[in-house]
């Protein structure tokens, strides 16, 4: 079906303002997966704060041109489905992987991060803000406590020293 200039240029425009905000972009063929399991992946990923869309590759190219996500062109060949995380780099990329997982059609085709292509598998490996905030809580707490453990265990040395 033809779509209308203006039709273009307005999901061109949508596009381009999904790009400027997000902080990362995952690129998938969904070619085969039904539509209720579809719309039930684009309610997951409403609900992380994650855009997404199907797009026709020229338009997809269009509207990535000049930003971060540039470097995804080569990507879109097929059909394609975009997502742009605007909370959390990972999020796209990890709701993406659980879908693929259940659904052996949806194929993952690339991502992009900071203006570079990288591996689907790492940007979902990402912590999510409370993860990294947990773990840099840990090891300030752990190195916390292996500090006192040592100052203790010198005050102990220098008594046992005196005592002697």
């Amino acid at each position: 079906m033809a779509i209308k200039l203006d039709d273009k240029k307005a999901i061109v425009a949508e596009v381009q303002e999904a790009a400027k905000g997000a902080l990362s972009a995952v690129v998938a063929d969904a070619r085969g997966v039904t539509v209720g399991k579809i719309t039930a992946l684009r309610k997951q990923a409403r609900e992380a704060g994650v855009w997404v869309k199907v797009v026709r590759n020229t338009l997809a190219r269009r509207a990535v041109e000049g930003t971060e996500f540039e470097c995804l062109k080569d990507v879109f060949v097929g059909p394609t489905l975009v997502a742009f995380s605007k909370e959390h780099p990972g999020a796209a990329a990890r709701i993406f992987k659980d879908f693929a997982k259940e659904n052996k059609n949806f194929e993952l085709k690339g991502a992009a991060f900071n203006g570079a292509t990288v591996n689907v598998e790492l940007l979902a490996s990402l912590p999510t803000y409370d993860e990294a905030i947990a773990r840099l809580m840990s090891t300030m707490k752990e190195a916390a406590a292996g500090k006192l453990v040592r100052t203790i265990a010198a005050v102990r040395d220098q008594k046992q020293e005196q005592a002697a």
